[in-house]
């Protein structure tokens, strides 16, 4: 007869290796999982565009976002961080990112949204590169599973332009 100790033993590798199964199969059927997030985003005005005390441009823009990311959603899933970005190139470097606005949606109800807002930080360029520049303004979001590993994807929208003179 085998002693209490090695049968709790022997209970709790089993339930161990069960519980692991099981993370493992709810991992892989997030990858069965192909969402087909939408966002579209307006910048209605250029609120400032001005050259600050050190030389560098400073942006502050009004923004309309809106964005249908339910389908990012599935039974594993955590919650999803969200943030929009202003990319662009300068000579100096080949990216430049620059963070307008983020938000962390806890849940499905939540993913689908419209916000009319400032940009939330600062947007400065390190150097006067911005008057008349094109510019992306791209939504990029992490999706965070209650099990398994974190993905990251984005959607890039084009099309945008600074103003040739400071304001």
């Amino acid at each position: 007869m085998h002693s209490f100790g090695y049968r709790a033993n022997a209970l709790l590798t089993f339930a161990l290796t069960i519980l692991a199964l099981i993370c493992a199969m709810a991992s892989f059927s997030d990858n069965l999982n192909s969402p087909s997030p939408s966002a579209h985003v307006q910048v209605l005005n250029i609120n400032w565009f001005q050259k600050s005390s050190q030389g560098n441009d400073e942006v502050s823009m009004t923004l309309n976002i809106s964005a249908n990311l339910q389908s990012l959603f599935t039974w594993n899933t955590k919650q999803v961080f969200v943030f929009l970005a202003a990319e662009y190139e300068t000579p100096k470097n080949s990216l430049n990112q620059v963070s307008l606005w983020d938000g962390i949606i806890p849940a499905k109800e939540y993913a689908k949204f419209g916000i009319h807002t400032t940009n939330k930080y600062h947007f400065d360029d390190q150097g006067s590169n911005l008057r008349g520049k094109e510019y992306n303004l791209t939504l990029h979001w992490h999706v965070m599973p209650k099990t398994g590993k974190m993905f990251a994807d984005k959607l890039v929208m084009t099309g945008f332009r600074f103003p040739e003179e400071y304001r």
